[in-house]
């Protein structure tokens, strides 16, 4: 049978668009649908205007330290109406060049929504396109539990365009975007709670970090109450918020920001016309090459529910664009040993295996950690400490994982990621000549274990 395209992609974030580029690269016929904005969660409301706000938040802490260093700035003052055009200005370029990228490589790119009409079918704008495959990847979406008055909160979505700053928020959640938000407000100025149901934030990250970087938002002013969990939000007649707890607590906001969790993008898919399995978490189910219960519609990135990364989802896209097209090439995604940073202030960043994991695993393990005042701070009154771990198997010497919370945790480890990669021991790590003076060459001159 003769096709319209050899793939449909389905969304144009950073996995489909990384599968559509090299499958045309590759000689493909591809066509692209994006009904909402191009790059995706990533470009638009994720890493990198989160990214940006953080980089403005921290300014507050540049400028007040300053004054150790001799600088005295007078007048200082945020803006954050100027902050936000600033960033809508610069998201507006990468849409651009993701455009670009696409239709540059000879993706022929379909600005309105797509569904599923079968196997090999989609319609768009009420034209039916035929594939030989057909790729889902239309990411995920802020999920706020079913509580009365959920309509009064926000999501990631929204905080990016707020046209001014709130006076008092209430941050709701745990995870990455929780407590990367909860420094962005506080940071800029915002009197800030971050509400977690749990006994401490960042789950699933080393235990030692997560009690650091408490340690270190609680010195910095940020509120933090653990084991509390809003039970309804009701709006009041000036437009306060009051957030009642379900402790039968209560607390009145300007903005209550929920990042409870995201769901797979699946709505207005067309996904009851084709045989394709959700998993029981809702996530489409793929096998090992990412193809579906349908072998020709296959699935990528956030919408499949592995590890939600902008990284993973661009290695996933790689290898159906290869597997396809390319199969001399194809080479499986590696999901072991993937770094990942919180951006939070401080940052905190982690790759390999915690030290609970690497017990849980049946390693016996030998730890060395390092806490101590970044040099920048010594000559400010900043409280601020560092703290860099590793964990390391006490038989073979292999480091398992690396752990750091302090000033550009993210761009550290994404350098020791490549030697956990290849396998490095802590010989090895010792063994290297550091870097003086920096906050890194401490992963090199750790010798005394801190614990077993």
């Amino acid at each position: 049978m003769a096709y319209d395209f050899d793939l449909f992609v389905i969304g144009a974030g950073s996995g489909g668009v990384r599968a559509a580029r090299f499958a045309a690269g590759y000689g493909a016929r591809v066509a692209v649908a994006e009904s909402r904005y191009l790059g995706g969660t990533c470009v638009n409301v994720g890493c990198v205007p989160k990214k940006l706000l953080v980089y403005g938040a921290h300014y507050a802490e540049d400028i007040h330290e300053a004054e150790g260093y001799g600088w005295t700035i007078d007048g200082a003052r945020f803006d954050w109406a100027s902050l936000i055009a600033n960033k809508d200005r610069e998201i507006q370029r990468l849409n651009g060049i993701y455009k670009n990228l696409l239709t540059d490589s000879g993706v022929t790119l379909l600005q309105a929504h797509a569904r599923l009409v079968d196997a090999h079918t989609v319609e768009v704008d009420g034209k039916h396109c035929s594939a030989e495959h057909i790729l889902i990847a239309t990411g995920g979406w802020p999920f706020v539990p079913e509580i009365p008055g959920r309509e009064h909160a926000i999501t990631s979505n929204e905080a990016f365009y707020l046209d001014a700053l709130p006076r008092r928020v209430l941050v709701v959640g745990g995870g990455y975007i929780a407590v990367e938000f909860a420094s962005i407000f506080h940071g800029c100025g915002a009197d800030t709670k971050l509400l977690y149901r749990g006994e401490l934030f960042l789950r699933g990250f080393d235990g030692a970090l997560r009690d650091h970087l408490k340690d270190e938002l609680i010195k910095k002013g940020l509120d933090l109450q653990f084991n509390a969990d809003i039970a309804r939000i009701d709006k009041q007649a000036d437009g306060t918020l009051l957030a009642t707890l379900e402790d039968g607590r209560t607390l009145e906001a300007d903005c209550i920001f929920y990042a409870t969790g995201r769901r797979p993008m699946l709505d207005g898919l067309g996904l009851e016309n084709v045989d394709v399995t959700l998993d029981k978490r809702g996530f489409v189910a793929i096998d090992e090459q990412f193809r579906t219960s349908t072998p020709s519609i296959l699935a990528i990135g956030d919408v499949i529910g592995r590890i939600q990364l902008t990284p993973v989802a661009l290695a996933e896209g790689m290898a159906v664009a290869r597997q396809l097209f390319k199969p001399e090439e194809y080479r499986p995604v590696d999901y072991n040993n993937i770094a990942t940073a919180v951006f939070s202030l401080p940052n905190m960043a982690t790759v390999g295996l915690t030290e609970e994991q690497a017990r849980e695993q049946g390693h016996k393990v030998v730890l060395f950690e390092s806490r101590f005042r970044p040099m920048k701070q010594t000559m400010t009154d900043s409280l601020e400490r560092s703290l860099m771990k590793l964990v390391v198997d006490a038989d073979t010497d292999k480091v398992l994982g690396c752990h750091m919370a302090g000033p550009e945790a993210g761009e550290i480890i994404q350098g020791l990621a490549v030697a956990l990669k290849a396998g490095a021991t802590k010989r090895i790590f010792d063994d290297t000549v550091g870097i003086h003076p920096t906050a890194a060459e401490e992963f090199v001159t750790m010798r005394t274990p801190t614990g077993i």
